[in-house]
């Protein structure tokens, strides 16, 4: 039976990476995969349903990468709905046609259709991930990225004894499509989903979980690289080992000063590389995440557990494994601590280059906000439908990509209006607002940049309708993550508590529930690249907006002529 047997080989991850982990980046991985985009039926929470999956794994199946290297991927939709898929962090100098954002970049493709996606690796080095960037079908279609060191080169830490991907996500019961599709009709919050998983896994504390818990297998003594991915589609998540401290060695594919912790804030589309140390009492211990909530929201209160255990050396587990202390669901200062503790390696192997003469200063607002419906007759409050927004703009997409109408200098599909500041001034932070600033305009505007600007970005988070935390992510690019900080952004004190000496890299980053956050990049990959919040929800509702980097001078600073294949709108 194929849910038994997806089962079992989830069980077997684990042992597999302990026993050829610290081979891996030894190897010579394919240039070439193929994915197959299916339905598959899979039982979780007591029950079975069919889940769009790639090859019929879920979590998908591992890309393993040296640094600088290119691949190709083969996707072949062979389910019921369209689907993209995007290479998360990857990005791609000169290449937004393999990208994948659905009418950004291409058109999905269609149920029968096949998409051959070339994806360049470049600076990365670390985790990645992948996944469906189309409705909320990345709840299953997802799975990890690892880039590997050159193979003269060797990591800035000491070798791990094996390497384990631990894919942090959500299980809903009802279908995934129905649940975004109900929920953009009715026009309020969607239903929170019924399960926090580990590697697929709900764990011990749901029902029809337990003997299916995912299981890490380690020999006292040995070092771990946990790589962290969060996959979740509407949560950020607190992460904890019970009595063992994990030290946070990279994040996003760069780097970072090691640091040691008790636990771990990870935004969906983050990941984290954790060094885990086995140096506790031999035992069985929980691994556990939960959500970390800023806001006044609906969410999961569950938590989803993973199981540490030591290899037999004669000890007698306890009888019921001891659970981590994770931080209370609303600690917004737990989150920002941690987010806040990250530094770049920034050594003489791993030098950083952040902008300090800034051509191109944006400040955006990013607000979750309400439109009136007739009659009341929305789920949202006071009969409203919840939307969100960029400087006061609700995103809309088009109905053929940005890029090729860009590309092809196709009138009318988008404008070139987006505001490098809000259009709208206010106490941003107050507890009470008035009712009118909650109504944004709706538009398909972007932001052009010149080639090689210098940009430097102010991202303040407000309390329409209700505050919340937003975790950003930008195509194409990494940034530099130089400050954040609660309340209103400051523009005469803040820069000057900037981290322009070692400042994280990074492709997502958490704005803090009203509060703010500055990075800094240099726009020097031409394309066409998406910006949004990734919950899900919120892209959804239209916290998103597009930039468009102009070509620069010579062709090695232009875009790629597009492939042959791109999906048909």
């Amino acid at each position: 039976m194929k849910v038994s047997r997806i089962s079992l080989q989830l069980q077997l991850f684990g042992l597999l990476l302990a026993l050829n982990g610290f081979l891996l980046h030894c190897q010579a991985w394919p240039a070439r995969y193929t994915f197959v985009v299916e339905n598959t039926p899979y039982k979780r929470l007591c029950s079975t349903k069919n889940i769009l999956t790639v090859n019929g794994q879920f979590p998908g199946p591992t890309l393993h990468v040296h640094k600088g290297h290119t691949i190709i991927v083969d996707v072949f939709n062979k389910g019921n709905r369209n689907i993209t898929i995007h290479w998360h962090g990857v990005a791609q100098p000169r290449n937004p046609w393999s990208d994948g954002p659905e009418y950004i970049t291409q058109c999905p493709i269609q149920p029968g259709a096949k998409f051959t996606q070339k994806i360049i690796f470049s600076k990365e080095e670390g985790t990645l991930w992948w996944h469906a960037h189309s409705e909320w079908d990345r709840a299953t279609v997802h799975g990890p990225i690892i880039i590997y060191p050159n193979k003269k080169k060797n990591y800035p830490f000491g070798k791990p004894h094996a390497e384990i991907p631990i894919i942090l996500g959500e299980w809903w019961k009802v279908d995934i499509g129905n649940l975004y599709t109900q929920t953009l009709q009715a026009g309020g919050e969607p239903n929170t989903s019924d399960a926090y998983l580990i590697n697929g896994q709900p764990g011990d504390l749901y029902p029809c979980s337990k003997s299916e818990t995912f299981k890490v297998m380690v020999d006292y003594g040995k070092t771990y690289l946990l790589r962290l991915i969060n996959s979740g589609l509407q949560e950020i998540l607190f992460f904890a080992i019970a009595n063992h401290k994990v030290t946070v060695v990279g994040t996003d594919a760069s780097y970072t000063k090691a640091f040691t912790t008790d636990y771990v804030t990870i935004s969906p589309g983050q990941t984290i590389d954790l060094l885990l140390h086995a140096n506790q009492r031999p035992n069985h211990y929980y691994m556990a995440a939960t959500a970390y909530v800023g806001g006044v929201v609906p969410y999961d209160n569950t938590t989803t557990t993973a199981l540490l255990q030591y290899k037999n050396r004669g000890y007698t587990p306890s009888s019921t494994p001891l659970f981590p202390n994770l931080p209370a669901h609303n600690d917004t200062n737990a989150s920002v601590h941690f987010s806040g503790s990250l530094r770049s390696l920034a050594d003489k192997n791993h030098p950083i280059d952040v902008p300090l003469k800034i051509t191109t200063p944006l400040f955006y607002t990013v607000s979750v906000n309400t439109f009136q419906c007739p009659n009341n007759s929305c789920a949202g409050p006071n009969g409203t439908r919840l939307a969100a927004s960029v400087n006061n703009i609700s995103f809309v997409n088009p109905s053929i990509d940005i890029l090729q109408a860009y590309y092809y200098h196709v009138n009318g599909v988008f404008g070139t209006r987006f505001p490098d500041f809000p259009p709208l001034l206010f106490n941003f932070t107050a507890q009470y607002l008035p009712l009118y600033l909650q109504t944004p305009k709706r538009g398909t505007e972007v932001q052009v940049l010149e080639y090689n600007a210098t940009v430097e970005l102010v991202f303040q988070g407000t309390n329409l309708v209700a505050g919340d935390d937003h975790p950003m992510h930008l195509h194409g690019y990494s940034f530099y993550v130089v400050g954040l900080g609660l309340g209103n952004f400051d523009k005469d004190k803040d820069p000057l508590k900037y981290n322009l000496v070692d400042p994280p890299l990074q492709n997502t980053i958490a704005v803090p529930v009203n509060g703010w956050t500055t990075i800094r990049f240099k726009a020097d990959n031409p394309g066409v690249w998406f910006m949004h919040c990734h919950l899900d929800r919120h892209m959804s509702w239209g916290m998103d907006t597009t930039f468009i980097v102009k070509n620069g001078k010579g062709p090695k600073a232009r875009i790629l002529p597009p492939p042959p294949d791109m999906p048909p709108c």
